[in-house]
């Protein structure tokens, strides 16, 4: 057993980021990493996977990307390499190969069991991420056997599917560019629409990342929010990070072909339901992409760009008059269903009352209500971008102040 005064748990971006301002503030501590640093980013089976964001927007606390290409989109092997470099320069005293089955409090302090040994803390940050276990809605559980059924965690390429069709369910980032992949591979491709976020790649002439970051909307706080409570539910972009800048959403997919239709509603074996709302959703993904534009052609003018920078384009509707209410899966040789619905969080080995009644760690700002329990790398944990690799330092310099004057206030009572 080894007492130590902070464990982090988790070495991607959010431990490192948290690792590197306690190693700057003097801090013992330890990363208890269940694979290898980066292991989330090193275990995609997604070859084609790359950032949504440019490369210059990649910045850790005292690290940002320096190599020859910032405007390019790091693959899921070049973040790993990044992420290890910065575990290296930072130094940051990495267990790997510790898988933690536990954590618990007692007598005031927590202790942490691993398959690689045990530690007492003062204080644990929990840094496990966002994006942990792939969500399956429960109607999956109807559908026909004989149809083959995926999540993106479990998806390679094109080649490795069954022979035939494809239904992609869920049209935010991961959605939209899967479909595009696979309807790029030549096969049949069905995209069932919900919520989602349509954003262009670049905007005249610049990448959009560019544009919510000179206008501060990547930071935007939580508290200035105008629903905070819903902010974390709210769909990813529809990106993709490729050299040529392509957009990639419901317009560009269905000029690819892809059949676009409304939110999945009901599976009874190879039959599937789907909602009438796809103009609706559309529409409204259309609206508020027009309000942000509006947003960057006033923030563009008042910078003095507007003479330097290409004209406005405007945005062209989603043509949504080929949706179906229903699809025969077998009829319509669609032998795939590929789940893109998102993400949910497990911490099984977290045995402290800091859960909501969904299961999510109940926070404010990545404070517990548990003693000395902290987290980070939640999305929206306090603004846009907690959950990016270039937004979660904020959050970690947060969690680091918190818990060091715990620390010390505790240190000083013990000594009194």
């Amino acid at each position: 057993m080894s007492r130590i005064p902070v464990v982090v748990i988790g070495a991607g971006q959010a431990g490192l980021a948290v690792s590197r301002l306690l190693t700057t503030s003097g801090a013992d501590h330890v990363v208890l990493e269940r694979g290898r640093v980066g292991e989330r980013w090193a275990s995609f089976r997604w070859e084609s996977l790359r950032l949504l964001s440019p490369n210059w927007l990649s910045r850790l606390p005292d690290f940002r990307y320096t190599g020859p290409d910032p405007d390019g989109f790091m693959s899921a092997t070049e973040v790993t390499a990044y992420l290890r470099s910065y575990a290296e320069y930072a130094d940051a005293p990495v267990v790997e190969g510790a898988d933690v089955t536990a954590v618990e409090r007692r007598g005031g302090r927590y202790r942490v069991t691993t398959g690689a040994g045990c530690w007492t803390a003062d204080a644990v940050v929990v840094a496990t991420g966002w994006c942990d276990v792939p969500h399956v809605p429960a109607l999956a559980a109807a559908l026909d056997p004989r149809i083959e059924q995926l999540t993106p965690g479990g998806y390679r390429a094109p080649a490795d599917l069954a022979d035939g069709g494809v239904l992609v369910v869920g049209a935010s980032a991961t959605g939209v560019q899967l479909a595009h992949e696979l309807a790029g591979s030549g096969r049949r491709v069905v995209l069932a629409v919900g919520s989602h976020t349509r954003m262009p790649r670049r905007y005249r002439g610049l990448d959009i990342m560019w544009w919510l970051d000179a206008m501060g909307v990547l930071d935007r706080r939580l508290d200035d929010h105008p629903a905070p409570a819903t902010a974390r539910t709210e769909p990813s972009l529809q990106l993709v990070g490729s050299a040529d800048g392509r957009n990639v959403d419901l317009r560009s997919l269905h000029e690819r072909g892809v059949g676009l239709v409304g939110r999945l509603t009901g599976v009874a074996g190879h039959r599937i339901g789907f909602a009438d709302d796809l103009t609706e959703t559309t529409g409204r993904a259309d609206g508020q992409l027009r309000a942000l534009l509006r947003r960057v052609d006033r923030y563009a003018a008042a910078a003095g760009l507007a003479g330097e920078i290409e004209a406005a384009e405007p945005v062209r509707p989603v043509p949504t008059a080929g949706s179906v209410a229903g699809l025969d899966l077998h009829h319509a040789g669609i032998r795939t269903v590929l789940w893109a619905t998102g993400y949910r969080r497990a911490y099984p080995w977290l045995r402290v009352p800091a859960f909501t009644r969904t299961g999510e760690i109940r926070h404010a700002g990545g404070v517990t209500a548990a003693p000395g329990l902290y987290v980070v790398g939640q999305r929206w944990q306090s603004r846009r971008n907690s959950s990016f690799l270039d937004g979660v330092r904020h959050d970690a310099a947060t969690v680091v102040d918190r818990a060091l004057g715990r620390l010390g206030a505790e240190l000083s009572g013990r000594a009194a």
